[in-house]
């Protein structure tokens, strides 16, 4: 394997995996993501919507196929970690994880054409 197609991997693997933890959280309406969402006033019928999205964006991800979908499931990823930094920095709370998976989600857009061979 070339070295761009395992940092490929080696940087999408662990956002599928986030995604789809938070996904299926989102989906089940775990006490704390519903605790989270009543903290900052965002209203829960989003939360199915969101936890539907991030799981077919990790699926998309993980299965680059299809060009214009994984474009998409990018560029929904980094406004979904974008407004994840701007609602930590509204409320007080850090911000550093959601920085961090847009920089590793970064590297993952990087190396992207590698993973479709």
């Amino acid at each position: 394997m070339k070295k761009e197609k395992i940092l490929y991997w080696v940087a999408t693997v662990p956002i599928c995996a986030l995604m789809v933890m938070s996904g299926v959280m989102y989906l089940s309406k775990s006490p704390q993501v519903m605790q989270g969402i009543q903290a900052i006033g965002m209203p829960y019928f989003f939360i199915q919507f969101l936890g539907v999205a991030k799981l077919l964006g990790a699926l998309a991800l993980a299965y680059p196929r299809f060009k214009k979908v994984t474009e998409w499931a990018y560029a929904g990823f980094t406004f979904t970690f974008l407004g994840a930094m701007w609602t930590h920095y509204s409320t007080g709370t850090s911000f550093v994880m959601p920085l961090g998976v847009l920089v590793v989600l970064g590297i993952s857009y990087k190396f992207k054409d590698e993973a479709r061979g």
